[in-house]
């Protein structure tokens, strides 16, 4: 096994785990770690529905000052941030959010192994990981068939009447995602991220276990950072197939350079995240320091640009990441009118999906990806759920829309067939 599977194996022994790799992808930038592991054997930490979440997120802070703190902020946490409700179908049943103080931290910088937090000696932690059990993909012995929950006909019919609702000016541009689910599977969730991650390899992947649930992701995108006092987001609209054939992959990647439609989704969401930063960053210090970048990952290429902002001295980025979630991408503009239609036109509660999983480091800094590309696991229960959706303007194609749900869960349902 290699080092980092061998830590996805060590911290799978553990009830609370977050593993994070960015698969040492080389054109985003902004990593200060290869892979980054916490683990807690005890929870200390905050599992709550969204209402008093945030609060708790800074008093937990408070009470373990200058240490990491892992976990998630679930999509959900909009009926905190806003005047709005969740009432559709929930086969996770995620905590709206959860933090907790690990016992161990350990990070792959340079190709080398780094304790950074452990409350046992490093020589042990050192140890029990390259003493971890063998890691292998899981293959499920027979075929998991990941089912839609919304009838292609459903799906079609609701993209024309979020397009009616763009005509008639309630919104400008919309994030509409289904689910595809499988009751009584079986998988092993640390070992079909192990295949997951192998296939996409993408700059944000991450295997979070908690309790009985597990979260496989594949994400190619950052929702908010922020190191010293500069903020940063790189937003993703635009998502095109690969092609294993040279020239018709880059006749497909200039496609999506040239796509007027595309450009028009992203830079509604640049503007978005521009207004969101304004009401924390310093005056003047917002800017879009790349507009319309295009990245290729494995099995997709995607438009992704990044906007940076400064906070004021010895602002801690709370509210930042309180009032900038959920994140534009995965909602639309404006903002509140695109999560009320979310929750007419889809059919199940995201959990996780278009949440973000990262940290807070020791002196105030954090990080946190865009929980998308993505399987849902329910080990009690076992459901097993995969949401994906994309943004839905009035130029958008019902069947071409269709289309890019399949195309973005390609990589996600190739793991547990």
């Amino acid at each position: 096994m290699t080092l980092k599977h061998k830590l996805l194996a060590w911290a799978n022994q553990f009830p609370t785990a977050v593993y994070l790799d960015n698969n040492q992808y080389p054109s985003t930038g902004l990593h200060s770690w290869e892979v980054l592991v916490a683990v807690a054997s005890n929870f200390r930490g905050i599992a709550l529905p969204a209402g008093q979440a945030f609060e708790a997120l800074e008093q937990l802070r408070a009470a373990y000052p200058r240490q990491w703190l892992f976990g998630y902020l679930g999509y959900d946490l909009k009926n905190e941030v806003e005047d709005l409700q969740s009432n559709l179908f929930d086969g996770l049943e995620w905590p709206d959010m959860l933090f907790f103080v690990p016992d161990t931290v350990v990070g792959i910088r340079n190709h080398q192994l780094e304790v950074l937090h452990s409350e046992t000696p490093p020589e042990t932690v050192h140890r029990d990981i390259e003493q971890a059990p063998e890691m292998e993909p899981f293959i499920p012995e027979r075929t998991i068939e990941l089912r839609p929950r919304l009838p292609k006909s459903e799906y079609l019919a609701a993209v024309e009447a979020i397009r009616h609702h763009i005509l008639t000016g309630d919104i400008y541009e919309m994030n509409f995602c289904q689910e595809f689910f499988a009751e009584n599977a079986f998988i092993d969730p640390a070992g079909t991220f192990f295949r997951l991650n192998g296939l996409s390899r993408a700059p944000f992947a991450t295997y979070l276990k908690y309790q009985d649930k597990a979260l496989m992701c594949s994400s190619p995108e950052r929702f908010l950072r922020k190191e010293g006092d500069k903020l940063v987001s790189q937003p993703i609209k635009g998502t095109r197939r690969r092609s294993q054939d040279p020239a018709e992959d880059a006749a497909i990647r200039q496609s999506l350079i040239e796509s007027e439609k595309d450009r028009s989704e992203n830079v509604m969401i640049v503007d978005l995240v521009r207004n969101d930063f304004a009401r924390h960053c310093l005056p003047g210090t917002i800017k879009v320091e790349e507009l319309f970048g295009i990245y290729t990952f494995p099995t997709v290429h995607q438009m992704i640009s990044t906007i940076s902002g400064q906070l004021p001295e010895g602002d801690p980025g709370l509210r930042a990441i309180r009032d900038a979630f959920p994140m534009g991408s995965m909602t639309g503009a404006p903002k509140v009118m695109s999560m009320q239609l979310i929750e007419r036109y889809e059919r199940t509660r995201r959990g996780l999906f278009s949440g973000a999983v990262g940290y807070f480091t020791p002196n105030g800094d954090f990080d946190f990806n865009v929980v998308i590309r993505s399987l849902q696991y329910n080990k009690s229960t076992q459901y097993l759920s995969c949401i994906a959706g994309g943004a839905i303007v009035y130029d958008s194609v019902p069947e071409q829309e269709y289309e890019e749900c399949l195309l973005k869960t390609a990589a996600v349902r190739a793991s547990v067939f």
